[in-house]
């Protein structure tokens, strides 16, 4: 930092940041101008817009004599804190004073704060609590292309926030991609003129690039996800290149931790003198740091394994090679299945890209893509947006704190699709988070304040009042962790959890605890508790075993209709009922990734309105027979014959007349003189109804079951009685 000679302005010393960074450009645009900043730049990975454009904007807001702090979003921690510190690291000072972060569950920040890293979803919260952004002056919104929910739905109350605050508010928006025109639309204050575009072009080095698909026509993901296959297929490929390229570390792009855990197993049997280390968001901070540091000369080569967190925020130094899978672990609601669950997808073309990017940022480089030229040229060429794909429940309620649950009036980048927005709004309002008119309702506010699911949330709540408030806050942390339970098992992750106490659970625990009233009797120890918990936020997802049979995998039938199976090596394989809090989904499968054990008088505790009671009638050989079907959603629980009303035997007569016809109900179709003579009559009548109409009847199929009163009533009561349909008097 350096000084006005008055000693009261702060700045940024922008030529020792912004040396050797081709972002560097941007600094003079930027300080151009006296009005409030609207402006997009566009800039590709590794050009330092991360490190030069947040103090910029900051000695802009000192030259023109504006307090309040800068605030730069990343749409992940591990991002956020590490652009912090590298900021701090080149201007000299101590993390936290000049320069800070503020994530989930960790902060290092102060009063002399004056740029500040934060995750897109730390701003969306504070947004909701203090609308007019207090004591921000400027916010940098970054990695926009990525398209996070969080990302949109914050860009649009930025935007808003623009125009509407009396304080004038400076708005930099950030993309790797050349999708600047649609962002300038949308960042404009009268809806005419686009806000201001920069673009920087990358000191590229020369990128060589290798194919190494599956041999043969086999595939890499199959129903139960990433197959050992393709999992070796990897490892080989990384042994390979290691051996054959001497020169820099290693950066290997998977799809998620379980892949992360099967390559590291198989290349710390075949590659001793290399570091194996994996990096993704549940890495602890210490190892994170020590990952994105130059690795010293004594030091062994590395190879690094990591999810998509590494794909274009982050810069992970002395990478000189690039492994990519090809894949990509996406979040994706189902709206026919009512269920919601993360699905492997082959990685797009802008992904793969910037993947392959990392390798050539420092240097010239190499990627090898595990797939074929051809399969790579087929693949889409962006990654979904996550509001086309992804549950909308936390988002509508978002939205519904800020003013317009469906987004009405708002600059997102595209509207929320209708059926996902349908049931958002249904879950939210049977949360009790929204009232009838969709406007958000005081619990609903508790429950956007909480750092976790709205579900999950409500499940604290009421957790508590069953099982105890620490139990409550502990179960509830564990399932908004990002975290993985070892073979499905949730218990056995929370047990971990409690022994290890990472930092950012306890400071969830510690905060879930805090809006609970005090203990009034001690927090049960009964496991079963876990599973109610999970089931009180997911009643969707209650589950129940099919069959008994042994030796087999266990397959379950959820209340939403879903059929999923749990893992092979899961303890949980014997356990009848089950609270599922996730799943991986593929095709029309579903694999459980995170479960509790549940027995049925929890689960129908826990299901509330989804327990139901309903006589069912059927028409089966020419009777109907009648059930009292007791269900918690698609699981049946009991059947107990009844009597059949009337009114049951009139529903399973017609839906017996749509299914199948009248003729075939009257079994009129197995005797074909009859069938001619009814076929014949009903022809005249069709035809009589058509020239002349009433009172002519109008005899279909479909006419005839929507007014089976008007011509069958007394057989329907006959039928209702016992009589078999050969008895009745036609």
């Amino acid at each position: 930092m350096k000084h006005e000679s008055s000693g009261t302005v702060a700045r940024f010393d922008l030529e020792v940041i912004g040396a050797g960074l081709s972002a560097a450009d941007l600094t003079g645009p930027l300080l151009a101008g006296d009005s409030a900043l609207r402006t997009v730049v566009v800039a590709p990975p590794g050009t330092g817009k991360t490190t030069i454009v947040p103090p910029t904007v900051a000695n802009r807001l000192a030259s023109q004599g504006r307090s309040g702090k800068v605030v730069v979003t990343q749409p992940r921690r591990m991002a956020a804190r590490a652009a912090a510190r590298r900021l701090a690291q080149l201007t000299g000072t101590r993390l936290g004073a000049e320069v800070g972060y503020a994530v989930r569950g960790d902060q290092q920040i102060s009063k002399a704060t004056v740029v500040e890293f934060v995750t897109t979803g730390v701003l969306l919260r504070r947004l909701i609590r203090d609308p007019e952004a207090s004591g921000i002056a400027a916010i940098v919104l970054d990695e926009v292309h990525e398209r996070h929910l969080d990302t949109d739905l914050t860009f649009a109350m930025v935007q808003q926030l623009g125009q509407l605050r009396d304080a004038p508010l400076d708005i930099v928006v950030m993309s790797a991609t050349l999708d600047a025109k649609l962002w300038a639309g949308l960042l404009t204050d009268d809806g005419e003129t686009a806000a201001n575009i920069l673009s920087v072009e990358a000191n590229s080095y020369p990128l060589r690039e290798q194919w190494a698909p599956l041999a043969g026509n086999q595939r890499g993901i199959d129903a139960r996800g990433v197959t050992d296959t393709f999992i070796t297929h990897i490892a080989d490929t990384v042994v390979s290149t290691v051996k054959r390229e001497p020169y820099g570390d290693v950066l290997v792009f998977l799809p998620g931790a379980r892949e992360i855990d099967r390559v590291a197993q198989r290349l710390s049997q075949q590659l001793r003198d290399v570091e194996v280390l994996p990096l993704l968001g549940s890495t602890p901070a210490a190892e994170q740091d020590r990952i994105l540091q130059p690795r010293r000369e004594q030091q062994p080569r590395r190879v690094v394994l990591a999810t998509n967190v590494a794909e274009s925020a982050l810069t992970v130094p002395g990478v000189r090679i690039v492994v990519d899978a090809g894949l990509d672990r996406q979040s994706r609601l189902d709206t026919i299945r009512g269920v919601a669950g993360l699905v492997t997808v082959g990685a797009a073309k802008s992904s793969m890209v910037q993947r392959g990017g990392r390798a050539a940022r420092q240097a010239p480089g190499l990627v090898v893509r595990c797939v074929s030229d051809a399969e790579f040229a087929a693949r889409p060429a962006h990654r979904p947006a996550e509001i086309r794909t992804t549950d909308l429940t936390q988002a509508v309620l978002d939205l519904a704190c800020w003013g317009a649950a469906d987004g009405a009036g708002m600059a997102l980048p595209e509207p929320l699709p209708e059926r996902a927005y349908t049931t958002a709004v249904d879950t939210l309002t049977q949360l009790g988070a929204l009232d009838v008119q969709h406007r958000v309702t005081p619990l609903g506010r508790k429950l956007a304040d909480l750092p976790v699911d709205p579900r999950l949330g409500r499940a604290l709540y009421d957790g508590a009042e069953f099982s105890g408030a620490q139990l409550a806050a502990e179960t509830v942390a564990t399932l908004s962790s990002d975290q993985r339970a070892p073979g499905a098992d949730l218990t056995a992750l929370l047990r971990r959890l409690r022994a290890e106490r990472p930092q950012r659970w306890t400071s969830d625990v510690v905060r879930l605890r805090r809006v609970l009233p005090p203990e009034t009797t001690e927090s049960s120890r009964d496991p079963l508790q876990i599973g109610m918990i999970t089931a009180l936020a997911y009643p969707t997802q209650i589950a129940r075993r099919r069959g008994t049979a042994t030796g087999q995998t266990a397959e379950y039938l959820l209340a939403s209709g879903t059929a999923a199976s749990l893992p092979k090596d899961s303890s949980l394989q014997g356990c009848e009922w089950l609270a599922i809090a996730q799943l991986t989904l593929h095709g029309n499968r579903a694999i459980i990734r995170s479960a509790a054990e549940l027995d049925q008088d929890h689960a129908e505790l826990a299901a509330g309105s989804l327990v139901t009671t309903q006589t069912e009638a059927k028409f089966v050989d020419g009777k109907v027979s009648a059930r009292s079907m007791h269900r918690l959603g698609a699981i049946e629980l009991s059947s107990t014959p009844v009597k059949p009303t009337p009114e049951h035997t009139k529903a399973a007569v017609a839906s017996t007349i749509r299914e199948r016809g009248v003729l075939d109900f009257f079994a009129v179709t197995t005797n074909p003189k009859r069938y001619a003579e009814f076929e014949t009559l009903r022809g005249r009548l069709g035809i009589l109804y058509k020239v002349f109409g009433p009172p002519w009847p109008d005899v279909t199929d479909t006419a005839l079951t929507q007014h089976l009163d008007d011509w069958l009533e007394p057989e329907i009561e006959q039928l209702a009685r016992g009589t078999h349909r050969d008895r009745l008097d036609l």
